[in-house]
C-alpha cells in the first residue's frame, strides 16, 4: 500500500512510482483492514467490558424476573426458564451492538483524518469496505463468544455442535449488521450523527425482531413489522439451534419457537441464513458504491 520514490539522475526531481493495482494487493488490503480491528478491539477494554454489561443484564436480570413471574402466574412458561427463551435474542443483542460500534470507527477515522489516506491508497476501495465488514463480524463474533460461554446459566446445554453453531449463525448476523452500519457512516461526518441514527434504528429492530417474545400470537399490524425486520431472521435461526437441543412437548415448541411465517408458510432456516447473508453482501455493497463516490 506504500509507493516508491526515485531520484532521477542528473536532475533534482523525484520520480514518484506507484505500484499497480491488482488482487493480490486488495486481498492484502482485507488483511491489513481486518488486523487493525482486531488490534483496536484487544486494545480497548473498556468497550470490551461495557460491550457485555446489557446483553449480561437483559439475561441475568430481566430474564430472571420474567421467569419468577411467568412461574407463578402458572402460565406456559412454567416448566421453561425465560432465560433460555431470550438467550438466543441475548446473543444476537451483543453482536448487534458491538459490530454497530465496529461499524462507527469509520467516523472517527474520518474525523481524525486517517480514513482519507486509507482512501488515497493504491487499492480498491471496495478492499477497504469488506475488510471493514469481515473485521467488524470477528469482532463481534468474538465479543458474543462471551455470551455463549454464559449458556449454562440460562439453561442451555453447552453441546459442543450447539456452541459452535450458535457462532456460526451470530457472525452471518454481525456481517450483515456491519455492513448495515457501514453503508451509514459512509455518508455520516460526526459521531453524534451516527450513534444517534444508530440508536434510532438499533432499538426498534431489537424489539421487533422475537428477541425477548415470541412471534406467534400477536396483532397484524405488529406482525407486518416482524416480518420486514432484518434482524427477525437473525433471531429465529439462533432461537431454533438452542429449542432444538431442548426436550420439550409441542405444544411448548410451538409456543416458544414458532419460526417465522409468511401468510402461514413457515420460512425454512436455511432460507432464513440466506436471507441475512444475502443482506448483508447488498449492504456492503451500497457501501461499497458510496465509498467510491466519497472524497
Amino acid at each position: 500500500m506504500a509507493s516508491t520514490a526515485e531520484r532521477a539522475p542528473g536532475a533534482g526531481v523525484v520520480r514518484v512510482r506507484v505500484p499497480e493495482r491488482g488482487l493480490r494487493r486488495d486481498l492484502r488490503a482485507v488483511k491489513v483492514v481486518l488486523h487493525r480491528e482486531l488490534i483496536r478491539f484487544w486494545r480497548d477494554k473498556l468497550r470490551m467490558v461495557s460491550g457485555l454489561v446489557q446483553p449480561v443484564l437483559w439475561l441475568l436480570v430481566m430474564g430472571t424476573g420474567l421467569s419468577n413471574l411467568m412461574a407463578r402466574s402458572g402460565g406456559p412458561a412454567g416448566t421453561v426458564d425465560l432465560k433460555t427463551f431470550i438467550f438466543p435474542g441475548v446473543c444476537a443483542m451483543s453482536v448487534m451492538f458491538t459490530a454497530m460500534f465496529s461499524a462507527g470507527s469509520i467516523v472517527w477515522d474520518r474525523e481524525f483524518g486517517f480514513l482519507r489516506e486509507m482512501l488515497v491508497a493504491p487499492v480498491s476501495r471496495a478492499a477497504i469496505v469488506v475488510g471493514k465488514c469481515i473485521g467488524g463480524a470477528v469482532v463481534a463474533t468474538a465479543q458474543g463468544t462471551v455470551i455463549v460461554l454464559l449458556a449454562g446459566l440460562a439453561g442451555v446445554p453447552y453441546d459442543p455442535g450447539l456452541m459452535l453453531e450458535l457462532l456460526g449463525l451470530m457472525f452471518v448476523g454481525a456481517f450483515a449488521l456491519t455492513g448495515f452500519g457501514v453503508m451509514m457512516a459512509a455518508r455520516i461526518s460526526s459521531m453524534q450523527s451516527f450513534f444517534g441514527l444508530m440508536q434510532m434504528a438499533m432499538m426498534p429492530m431489537l424489539f421487533l425482531s422475537g428477541a425477548l417474545y415470541p412471534l406467534s400470537g400477536l396483532p397484524g399490524w405488529l406482525t407486518v413489522l416482524t416480518r420486514f425486520n432484518p434482524l427477525t431472521y437473525a433471531v429465529d435461526p439462533l432461537r431454533h439451534a438452542v429449542f432444538s437441543r431442548l426436550d420439550l412437548s409441542p405444544e411448548l415448541m410451538r409456543t416458544f419457537d414458532p419460526g417465522v411465517t409468511w401468510g402461514g408458510w413457515v420460512v425454512p432456516i436455511w432460507l432464513e441464513i440466506l436471507l441475512v447473508l444475502g443482506m448483508g453482501v447488498g449492504l456492503m455493497g451500497v457501501a461499497i458504491l458510496e465509498f467510491r463516490r466519497a472524497d
